[in-house]
């Protein structure tokens, strides 16, 4: 019995060692290939990760460029809109001045045409008053010269009578004369 104790273990352990180096050789090529697979798998998904990884850091970099471009093209959109707000608020300040300046200068206007009013008013009352005054002139004038004319008949007159009255004079200081001699 003791040999069955030493052989049955020792049978198998041969046993399990036959098996064992057949298992181990096929495992071992197994293990390799399973390895170089995986190894493989890595390196693809490596290779595949890094393309990737490049065009992510080309779609990134398209990305900015394209978000730069954008941004840009928003701030010079801004920027115009700016300017043309800006061009609009002078504008507006321009015709706001342009209108106060342009009250101011209507007002200065109607004080100048009321001003020019009251002296073409007064113009016209002393142009009355001249042309009434040489209405006047005009009659007296008139009046004069027919007064002239008047005070020459009446001197002719008077002229007249003063020669008839020194000729009665002298015929009566003739008749007297006459008389006494």
């Amino acid at each position: 019995m003791n040999k069955v104790y030493i052989l049955a273990p020792l049978i198998g352990c041969i046993v399990f060692l036959v098996f064992y180096l057949q298992f181990n050789t096929k495992y071992e090529d197994k293990e390799a290939t399973r390895k170089a697979a995986i190894v493989e798998k890595t390196k693809q998904k490596a290779l595949a990760d890094e393309t990737a990884r490049k065009a992510a850091y080309d779609a990134a970099i398209q990305a900015q460029a394209l978000r730069k471009q954008q941004r840009e093209e928003e701030e010079r959109i801004e920027e115009e809109k700016k300017k043309a707000r800006q061009d609009l608020e002078d504008k507006r300040e321009r015709a706001f001045a342009e209108r106060k300046r342009f009250r101011e200068q209507k007002e200065r206007l109607e004080k100048d045409v009321a001003g020019v009013k009251e002296e073409i008013a007064k113009i016209e009352l002393e142009k009355k008053s001249f042309v009434d005054e040489q209405a006047f002139l005009r009659t007296y004038v008139k009046q004069a010269e027919s007064n002239v004319k008047y005070y020459y008949d009446l001197l002719d007159k008077i002229d007249a009578a003063e020669k008839a009255r020194a000729a009665a004079e002298a015929a009566a200081a003739a008749a007297e004369k006459a008389k006494k001699s």
